[in-house]
């Protein structure tokens, strides 16, 4: 048995910081491969096997999705024109997604958002449960716009699961519930920025959804952070991925070199352990040397478990 730690004038000093969380258990809400269309991990993998553009396969157009071409990233609503809101750093080496129907592509979902005021903009999410996709807050309640009619809950979001430009394989669910925290409602604090959707019904498809989990440090700073999502600076509705090494951590966020650009505000930010896919993070904003995410920290993991519907 370990003694205590002492107390008084024998506590312990030093000066080398304390790691910056206190994760004593790791928590993991499992994922759903859904109907087995996938891109397989071998055993013992610990990165996404995705490969450089060559021999990809078109998916089969089957219902063609809104007009987002000249819409807006959501950020610019709450944070003005972007600067650094997410950002590519560096020369771009995003990757586009062509097979948009297989898992783990289909877990993510293009955003039309209209606000309170009737404007549109454009965003990404990614499903935790059959019902209920994880964004930013963000992207479901707009802070500071200075615009009258438009701060608070928008007012409706359309969901369109691996949309690959005109072609929207799974059709489209619109949500009128959002979810968030009163540290993003209320004072718009950045390592409060996540929220979900609720839908009100499922895809006919059972598309699947990504387990999440809460992790320490030490497994976060070994892992590769990969992120996917829709990005405004590139073809309407097309979906780019992007992966590298978690760069550092702090209680509330996490860290990393991914390329992305604004639109992909609410991108699941995952790592691939055990064979799994597993989401350690809410993509939400960018800068000169790094991307950022909500970590999702216990009390995430509660609020985002409470947020399931099946």
């Amino acid at each position: 048995m370990p003694a205590p730690t002492p107390t008084g004038l024998h506590t312990p000093v030093t000066n080398i910081a304390p790691t910056e969380t206190t994760v004593r258990e790791e928590l993991v809400s499992d994922g759903d491969s859904g109907f087995g269309d996938e891109l397989e991990l071998t055993a013992g993998a610990v990165e996404e096997p995705v490969v450089r553009p060559g021999g990809m396969l078109e998916s089969v157009v089957e219902l063609t999705a809104p007009d987002t071409q000249d819409l807006k990233d959501i950020g610019v609503a709450s944070f003005g024109p972007p600067a650094l809101l997410e950002a590519v750093i560096g020369t771009d080496e995003r990757i586009q997604i062509h097979e948009t129907k297989k898992l783990p592509w289909r877990l993510n979902a293009s955003l039309l958002i209209t606000a309170a005021d009737n404007s549109q903009w454009i965003g990404t999410g990614w499903f935790i449960s059959p019902r209920t996709l994880v964004t930013a807050g963000h992207c479901v309640f707009i802070k500071h716009s200075g615009v009258q009619g438009r701060d608070g809950f928008v007012k409706k979001i359309q969901v369109m699961p691996g949309r690959n430009a005109s072609d929207v394989p799974f059709g489209g669910l619109t949500s009128t519930e959002f979810w968030t925290v009163k540290g993003w409602a209320d004072q718009g604090l950045e390592t409060f920025d996540y929220g979900a959707i609720i839908l009100p019904g499922t895809f006919p498809t059972n598309i699947g959804h990504f387990g999440f989990g809460v992790f320490p440090d030490a497994t976060l700073l070994a892992s590769t952070a990969n992120i996917a999502g829709y990005p405004g600076d590139k073809p309407s509705g097309t979906l780019w991925f992007d992966k590298r090494q978690v760069g550092s951590v702090k209680p509330e966020k996490v860290f990393y070199a991914a390329d992305t650009a604004g639109g992909q505000s609410g991108a699941c930010v995952y790592i691939i352990r055990g064979g799994k896919r597993i989401g350690i993070g809410i993509h939400a904003y960018g800068g000169a040397t790094a991307n950022s995410g909500t970590r999702i920290s216990a009390e995430v993991f509660a609020n985002l478990t409470s947020w399931k519907r099946s």
